[in-house]
């Protein structure tokens, strides 16, 4: 009987330690449009799990390396989730012809309603085969971002 007792609380215990959620962020402006989601577990410090996300930068050529790109869990390499504020920062690295370009996409915002996060965006675009000065500055683009959370 005790086994069945203790059985019984590690189960229900075990469930309420992998309650999940999600968040998710969309912008559709004049320079970017891009998605991004992602699974979360309460608890155990709220890790993500199911990142992914499109991004396209509008003003891009469209057959360019970076005009399109595609973030997996990989690419999340920080995020902040609570009542207040919602912040993710995503990056993205390739390789074309032994020179390496990148897309770090920024989202800062403010929790207006339950659940529900308004703020901006900066995505930092720095195309290595572009950078005829060698100055290694990004081009950085700015916007307003709705994101959700439950």
């Amino acid at each position: 009987m005790r086994t069945i007792i203790c059985v019984t609380i590690l189960f229900l215990s075990a469930g309420a330690a992998f309650a999940t959620g999600g968040i998710w962020c969309s912008v559709d402006d004049p320079q970017v449009k891009f998605q991004v989601d992602a699974g979360v577990t309460t608890g155990m410090g709220g890790p993500t799990f199911n990142f992914r996300g499109d991004l396209e930068i509008k003003a891009r050529p469209a057959g360019d390396q970076l005009r399109k790109t595609i973030f997996e869990n990989s690419n999340l390499t920080q995020y902040w989730l609570d009542n207040k504020e919602l912040r993710l920062n995503i990056y993205h690295e390739q390789e074309v012809a032994k020179t390496y370009s990148s897309v770090e996409l920024t989202i800062l915002t403010k929790g207006s309603d339950e659940g529900v996060y308004d703020g901006d965006y900066k995505l930092a675009v720095y195309d290595r085969t572009a950078d005829k000065d060698s100055d290694g500055k990004p081009v950085d683009l700015t916007g307003k971002v709705s994101c959700g959370a439950e």
